[in-house]
């Protein structure tokens, strides 16, 4: 099949989502008509600009089920989830300097533990089995009595596998222990809920559904503790210094709201799409091996992975086609080793145990509530092509004809 110029399907939501009309609609009279700074009490302008910031948050805040007083607005994910770290550990340096996280953070955990751990914390880098799922008994085994800090992701965006929070953080708690997750992946996507979850913080993104870049929040417990980030006046209680970003704030309380009211209609179509995807890729090779949780996962998430085959190629040949996925296959830190600028596969991937030599053959495709499946069929249909093409091109693939081991 010739590649159609007319396709353009997006199949990479778990990196970012298009920001729906209705959440750019909400937002385009606070870029300069109600430009208010919301710091600015004593005129219109910024009573009004205080007021709307105020809804945004009890909108944010009603997304996790949690107070509007326990949403702290940032930049995004990584900032929240420098400021719970960080902010935790320095206004709570009695508790201790052991800190536990999963090898399947992402790199705004991963890479700022490892940089704690330079600096004289000490990290413990919990493993996860096969479908990428902590068990609680290797968590409550790791718990020691200076441990200070848990973060444990609430799903991963690679593999899609969601944890069971609930367990994990009553562990945390048992044992007095500060309990933090990244919920950037599956907050807005599904049902997230921080008084039936157990936490003490949670991070939410607003660009993971269908939000604007450059805002997330963090939902800190009442009565936690935490050390600013970023120092200059007092917005944000004082958590968060710098003019809130009222555009970015009322968008993603806009995109909250849809995500509350649609999730259900939302995960039954990403779920068909799912199936439909997983079933018709599950017949093709015996080379494919898919990766995360067959069940617990992230709805519209496929993950996988094959055998002799670059996943670079795989991407910039189905872009050929008009269908933009994305892969785990770029060089990344390497994680568990001593230095984390050693380039090695996905950390994702080879935690959960696929062999190093074969992380380079990774996909994953994240549909969204605009996909179709009209488009998942046509992936279905290029993708055998794709990959036929790319065989021949293979000399892995060569020596597995010859009978010999290509790994080796």
């Amino acid at each position: 099949m010739q590649p159609d110029a007319q396709r353009d399907i997006y199949f990479d939501h778990a990196a970012t989502t298009p920001v729906d009309s209705r959440v750019v609609e909400a937002m385009l009279p606070y870029f300069a008509e109600r430009f208010g700074n919301p710091s600015s009490h004593v005129h219109s302008k910024g009573v009004e600009a205080n007021q709307e910031l105020d809804q945004s948050r009890a909108s944010a805040a009603r997304l996790i089920n949690a107070p509007a007083e326990t949403i702290i607005f940032t930049s995004g994910a990584t900032e929240a989830n420098n400021l719970a770290i960080c902010g935790y550990l320095e206004a709570n340096r009695e508790r201790g300097k052991h800190l536990i996280i999963s090898e399947i953070e992402h790199y705004s955990v991963i890479n700022l533990c490892l940089k704690l751990r330079r600096e004289g914390y000490d990290l413990t880098l919990l493993p996860v089995d096969k479908l990428g799922l902590v068990h609680p008994d290797k968590l409550h085994a790791a718990v020691r009595r200076e441990t200070a800090l848990i973060s444990i992701q609430h799903a991963s965006s690679e593999i899609g596998t969601i944890q069971n929070i609930k367990e994990l953080a009553a562990i945390a708690g048992e044992a007095g222990v500060f309990f933090h997750s990244d919920a950037a992946a599956s907050a807005g996507n599904i049902p997230v809920d921080v008084v039936d979850l157990g936490v003490d913080a949670l991070t939410v993104s607003a660009h993971n559904f269908y939000g604007p870049k450059g805002v997330g929040a963090l939902y800190l417990r009442p009565g936690a503790k935490l050390e600013a980030q970023i120092i200059g006046g007092f917005q944000e209680r004082g958590y968060r210094s710098g003019t809130e970003n009222l555009a970015g704030i009322v968008g993603m309380a806009k995109a909250a709201e849809l995500a509350l009211a649609e999730m259900p209609q939302r995960r039954e179509h990403l779920t068909v799409l799912q199936q439909r995807l997983w079933n018709g890729l599950s017949q093709k090779y015996e080379f494919l091996h898919f990766t995360g949780h067959p069940s617990e996962r992230l709805p519209g998430h496929v993950s996988f992975w094959l055998e002799y085959i670059e996943g670079e190629s795989l991407l910039l040949f189905l872009n050929v086609y008009g269908i933009q996925t994305a892969s785990g296959s770029a060089c990344a830190s390497n994680m568990r080793g001593q230095d984390e600028h050693d380039l090695a596969a996905s950390h994702v991937l080879t935690a959960v145990g696929v062999p190093a030599e074969y992380c380079s053959g990774s996909l994953t495709v994240s549909m969204g509530k605009d996909n179709t499946e009209d488009e998942v069929d046509y992936f279905l249909q290029i993708f055998p092509q794709v990959v036929e093409r790319l065989l021949a091109m293979s000399p892995l693939w060569a020596d597995k004809l010859k009978g010999k081991n290509p790994y080796q």
